[in-house]
């Protein structure tokens, strides 16, 4: 079978297309013939090596990039009990957390970092590794869901967002447009930022209450306490890292939580203000994806809401290296598929 593969080559990591045996499928494995792919920010990293400094890589390359795709299930080991041929499916992020609290070890479970992920066109996965996707969706929707899907919807759940609240989502990535599907589902107010009136627009499309472009309004924060009357937002998805935190923290309320999620926009001029945290009583809480037990609460929503992701851009299997380009050059709305 053809998989893309990233190798070390003169001090450069490159991905390449090769052929590699087919997968072996274990007692309690399931084999899939994937469909659709997506890529992640945390994809592009991969070609530099790692995520974080303390990010698990793979100790053997190469490695098997991406996390998320999604396929046809089409054999099973014959201790398998959860999936039958035929069956629509996607792996999860972390292929061992499956509830509760993430733990040290389970971070070493991640498809296409610290294990080969499902940049082939076949993977065989423990079924406790995979979930169905929701009925309503293609393989190419269904292939957005494990990282950047369950991220937002971690952010949301942990303390419930519900009607009257006000969300403010930073960007309009793949997190931060799941995020906006999802609150507007719950009945939030959302807010949402961007350099690009072209993209806001879009967001109005999927129903967006008030946009800010952040090169306009670049004290966007002051922006975020105008619409809320002075007070703040209940939630901040928070995907730029150290150089936003600062304007978040001025934009969420008394009491409210900022859900950090990525490090987009590089180090800050100063540190964010520990004693504003204390004073607002901020929860700053670190999503990183989530459980199998989120993504499959996560996917009754979807069904039963009929939220449908949004895909900014889709590319062939064969030319998968220019999808990885796209999305370097930061110009997607949603999410980025290769088909």
């Amino acid at each position: 079978m053809k998989a893309y593969q990233i190798a070390k080559q003169d001090d450069l990591y490159k991905m390449n297309l090769n052929d590699i045996p087919d997968p072996v499928v274990g007692p309690s494995d399931v084999l899939v013939e994937m469909k659709a792919w997506s890529l992640n920010y945390r994809d592009l990293s991969m070609l530099r090596g790692g995520y974080y400094k303390n990010d698990k890589v793979k100790t053997d390359p190469p490695l098997i990039p991406l996390s998320d795709g999604a396929g046809e299930v089409v054999a099973v080991g014959n201790a398998v009990t959860r999936f039958k041929k035929g069956d629509r499916v996607a792996g999860i992020f972390f292929q061992t957390w499956i509830g509760g609290d993430l733990t040290n070890e389970q971070i070493g479970s991640a498809l296409g970092g610290a294990l080969d992920g499902v940049l082939a066109e076949k993977v065989a996965l423990n079924e406790n590794g995979l979930v169905k996707i929701p009925d309503n969706l293609s393989y190419e929707e269904g292939a957005t869901l494990p990282c950047a899907a369950v991220t937002a919807w971690q952010a949301l759940s942990l303390k419930p967002v519900k009607p009257g609240d006000v969300v403010l989502m930073l960007g309009t990535g793949g997190v931060s447009i799941f995020a906006l599907q999802f609150a507007k589902a719950a009945g939030a107010e959302t807010i949402i930022t961007s350099s690009s009136d072209e993209k806001l627009e879009k967001a109005k499309e999927l129903g967006v209450d008030h946009t800010i472009n952040y090169k306009d309004t670049p004290d966007w924060e002051k922006e975020v306490l105008k619409i809320t009357g002075g007070e703040g937002v209940d939630n901040v998805i928070e995907v730029g890292g150290p150089g936003t935190l600062e304007k978040s923290i001025t934009s969420t309320k008394v009491s409210g939580r900022i859900s950090l999620i990525g490090v987009l926009s590089g180090q800050p001029e100063q540190n964010p203000s520990p004693v504003m945290i204390m004073l607002k009583r901020l929860t700053l809480q670190g999503i990183y994806v989530g459980s199998r037990d989120m993504f499959e609460d996560m996917n009754k929503t979807i069904q039963e809401k009929g939220i449908k992701p949004v895909i900014g851009k889709t590319f062939d299997f064969k030319d998968a290296a220019d999808a990885f380009d796209y999305m370097k050059s930061g110009s997607h709305f949603g999410k980025i598929v290769i088909s």
